[in-house]
């Protein structure tokens, strides 16, 4: 079973003005270059997941972007430790899309003034480092959440921390959107607000920084430390 997601509607953007969408000139991708992969993650499970939302009107304006997208589904995903070694599915394809990924797109509901556990959940089973491989190293973060009161950054805030210890580039940019059950329709669509354009603005800036710090990945991952104890030697001439 799959737990990617299938985003409804995915070039449907009713709340997009396409006037002022398309930056110019573009977002520095070529031709030639393949689209930036960007994870989403949301930390609800509810039938109207705000969160979830408010990730799907992000995977479709990255998708405008240029980007391709994968949208995780945790509904049967074990709490951390709950099931030894990795002997999950869901435990495995989220770290699978993880390694897939360039760059993550985090949204969390704000609940009692932090993210909620299924958030945390989902970031915790992303280990720093796996059989050689790291899951989240070098990626790129954009960080968002969703309020049922006035606007708060409480969430965004924890993510952030979260993100450098995962060893992530968490972007400048970021959307914290307040009364969300206000800027939903019926359909679950997103409706044309300043809480909308800030998600464009920053999907767009996500979407610029991965392809920036794409030519770079390798250099900005590479550490004394890990070379050190990988028993890696250099040629200080050849490195210059």
């Amino acid at each position: 079973m799959s737990h990617v997601r299938i985003l409804p509607d995915p070039q449907h953007l009713p709340a997009l003005d396409p006037l002022f969408a398309m930056p110019r000139p573009g977002l520095g991708l070529g031709d030639d270059q393949p689209p930036p992969r960007i994870l989403l993650l949301y930390g609800s499970l509810r039938e109207r997941s705000f969160s979830r939302l408010a990730v799907e009107e992000a995977a479709r304006l990255l998708q405008f972007f240029g980007a391709e997208t994968r949208i995780f589904d945790p509904s049967d995903l074990p709490l951390p430790d709950q099931i030894p070694g990795d002997d999950h599915p869901a435990v495995n394809e989220l770290r699978d899309l993880s390694m897939w990924s360039e760059g993550h797109v985090w949204c969390s509901p704000e609940r009692h003034g932090q993210i909620t556990g299924l958030m945390k959940a989902q970031i915790d089973h992303l280990p720093l480092e796996s059989k050689g491989m790291r899951p989240t190293q070098g990626r790129t973060l954009a960080v968002m959440q969703v309020s049922g009161g006035s606007q708060s950054f409480n969430a965004v805030n924890t993510m952030r921390l979260l993100g450098r210890w995962m060893r992530m580039y968490t972007i400048p940019n970021q959307s914290s959107v307040a009364m969300a059950y206000k800027e939903f329709d019926e359909a679950g669509r997103m409706r044309p607000s300043s809480y909308y354009d800030r998600i464009v603005d920053v999907m767009e800036e996500l979407v610029r920084f991965t392809i920036l710090l794409r030519p770079h990945a390798a250099q900005l991952v590479d550490r004394y430390s890990e070379r050190k104890t990988a028993g890696i030697t250099i040629d200080p001439v050849a490195d210059i």
